[in-house]
């Protein structure tokens, strides 16, 4: 069993505080840092996330903030590899728990040390009980109640502790009281000890012999068998409270105390090798001050002059980036790593290089595309640097290039996060930019067969142009590509300008008719013509481009639209309305079927005209209040029948 930090030294242990939007996060922190005094100053870290450092009954702390909703979820996972523990924030509402099904699934994946603090418990009129069981339809470890609310005409006064069977008033703004169990919560609270003694006893055969022996377990054997339980994210406990009002704050902070693992429980977690002397989690680009990391060290003894990932440390300061640490630091510590622009935004760092962080860390995919134009000239060669160095710090961004103009794509969680983008590039780099859709990546083929005979000839003075070529062009099914291939007989065409031929007629294949490139065609050179002295691989090369430039616009083409095979990861409450989003949309819906790892997920499969993507985007927000997500890639091209809206305009 994990043995609990030494007290003393700096911040030893560390919580991810996580959970929807508008369910108390912020609130949470505030108030569990103020209970030893003044509530502690957040520290922001790059876009929306934020570290608290508090102390405790002579413990140290610090509380990693990542907000909620869709355009923060990349967030997450560097977040939990950095921490001890975890305490999921929710609203004390059961058609609310849908919306934690998201954080479920990935601390699920983590096998993170987890609370559930139920917030809001003030408002709720509705069943603690029913409240888990709707969380628990997402979680494939069981949520445990370790404690019942007393209620007085409607309204929750305190809660009774499971374990020691304490009863606690909440009192506003306080910590609770201790007072006598009411009687009239009596039964439920045996009911509810008995079924978390219960699942507490799957885990350890000493409780269960008492249980079936019908001997009243000790309660100290009972904490230590909690603290192994959480510890070993075998069961999610469940507390209630109002962060608002401080109510259960006091009791949830303790349970923490007592029962998050030290540091060293994180690299056995993580099964780290010994190598591993720090994790680096969070990183950001300030203009004056360049790229910063924040980094959370594993080891006692590590120092601003040590070396790590492979160079030295350009210094290391505190948390608000000011003041230079020079001392050594203990396990636990957080710092800012300045002038390191080596070290990874996100990995564990050993003296000589980086070791990746666990596949459930993985980027979202993005959910909105955008191309990028500087709005001056003289800022397109620092856009793509910037961009480069925003992707290093940012786990939910990606940046490509745009095949037709050349411009960076930049892929974004959400418009907060294009718009934070947008405001990193001007207050980092001073690059102010205008963003617009990227246009739908048609294509163009041939309607049809047909032959051309086509002679380039050019006389200006000096050495003429010369070139005379029949060629067929041909459609291919989809996905032929190109072909080339010659059948030309007594050396018409000389060998040697063979090659020219076909570099011309993929020359022509950039843009068709219509402006698009052009996919699909076979051209067979059949005969033709040179010149001994006006012949070279130029005027062949242009002979070949010609034409068959000359036969898409003789025989007309067909425009083709990319068909993306899609799949959504949605809970299972929503899978019903997908169906006539995903026809609404033009697409095909291909099926479903549930998730084989995530508890009350499924996944749902559909092909979609890669023009509807951002509206699915858009669409799946309302229809599954954010917590769905899609995976896209090209399935197959075929023949737009009806004009975009966007080419047409």
């Amino acid at each position: 069993m994990l043995m609990q930090a030494t007290r003393g030294g700096r911040l030893l242990r560390a919580i991810a505080v996580i959970g929807p939007s508008q369910s108390g996060k912020s609130t949470l922190i505030k108030g569990i840092s103020g209970l030893a005094g003044a509530s502690s100053k957040p520290l922001s870290l790059n876009g929306e996330k934020s570290i608290t450092p508090f102390e405790f009954l002579g413990d140290h702390w610090a509380a990693l903030e990542v907000p909620g909703g869709r355009d923060f979820q990349a967030e997450i996972g560097p977040a939990l590899a950095t921490c001890d523990a975890a305490v999921l924030c929710v609203t004390a509402q059961v058609d609310a728990a849908v919306l934690a099904a998201p954080y479920l699934r990935i601390l699920d994946d983590a096998e993170m040390p987890t609370f559930l603090f139920i917030n809001k418990i003030e408002v709720s009129s509705e069943r603690v009980s029913e409240i888990v069981a709707s969380l628990q339809s997402y979680c494939r470890h069981g949520i445990v109640l370790r404690q019942v609310p007393i209620r007085e005409k409607g309204e929750i006064k305190g809660v009774v502790d499971l374990i020691s069977e304490r009863a606690w008033a909440y009192r506003e703004g306080g910590p609770s009281s201790l007072v006598e169990l009411p009687e009239a919560v009596l039964d439920r609270e045996q009911q509810a000890r008995s079924e978390m003694l219960e699942a507490f006893a799957d885990y350890d055969d000493a409780l269960l012999e008492q249980i079936i022996e019908d001997r009243a377990p000790v309660t100290n054997d009972v904490y230590s068998i909690s603290t192994h339980v959480l510890q070993h994210h075998d069961l999610v406990p469940a507390f209630l409270g109002s962060a608002a009002h401080r109510n259960g704050l006091h009791r949830l902070l303790k349970s923490l105390r007592h029962e998050v693992p030290p540091v060293s429980g994180l690299r056995e977690r993580l099964s780290l090798s010994d190598s591993v002397l720090a994790v680096a989690c969070s990183a950001d680009q300030k203009r004056h001050l360049g790229k910063t990391s924040l980094i959370r060290i594993l080891d006692d003894g590590f120092g601003h002059k040590s070396r790590l990932a492979g160079d030295d440390l350009g210094g290391l300061n505190t948390l608000d980036g000011k003041s230079p640490i020079s001392d050594n630091l203990k396990a636990g510590e957080f710092a800012v790593a300045i002038k390191s622009d080596h070290l990874s935004a996100r990995g564990f760092l050993s003296v000589d290089g980086v070791e990746p962080m666990p596949s459930w860390t993985k980027d979202y995919p993005p959910a909105l595309r955008r191309r990028l134009q500087p709005l001056h000239e003289k800022d397109e060669g620092k856009l793509s640097a910037a961009l480069a160095r925003l992707s290093e710090i940012d786990p939910g961004l990606t940046v490509t290039q745009d095949d037709v103009s050349g411009s960076p794509v930049i892929g974004v969680q959400g418009q907060q996060h294009l718009k934070a983008i947008e405001l990193k590039l001007a207050d980092a780099f001073g690059i102010g930019v205008e963003c617009s859709p990227v246009p739908a990546a048609l294509r163009e083929t041939i309607r049809a067969k047909t032959t051309i005979h086509h002679r380039h000839r050019k006389q200006s003075g000096g050495a003429g142009q010369f070139a005379d070529i029949v060629v067929d062009i041909a459609p291919l099914p989809e996905g032929g590509g190109f072909k080339f291939s010659e059948t030309v007989k007594g050396g018409a065409v000389p060998r040697n300008y063979i090659p020219s031929v076909q570099t011309g007629a993929m020359d022509a294949l950039s843009k068709g008719p219509s402006g698009y490139p052009v996919v699909d065609l076979a051209v067979t050179l059949r005969d033709g013509k040179s010149h001994s002295v006006d012949s070279s691989d130029f005027a062949f090369r242009t002979a070949g481009f010609n034409a068959v430039r000359e036969a898409l616009d003789r025989v007309g083409t067909r425009i083709l639209q990319p068909i993306l095979r899609v799949d959504i990861n949605v809970p299972s409450v929503f899978n019903g309305n997908l169906v006539q989003l995903v026809s609404g949309l033009k697409g095909q819906v291909l099926g479903f079927e549930t998730h084989p790892y995530a508890e009350g997920w499924d996944i749902f499969r559909a092909l979609l005209p890669v023009a509807s993507e951002e509206e699915l985007s858009r669409a799946l927000g309302g229809t599954t209040r954010g917590t769905a997500w899609f995976d896209s890639e090209l399935d197959h091209f075929e023949e737009l029948r009806e004009p975009l809206k966007a080419e047409a305009e």
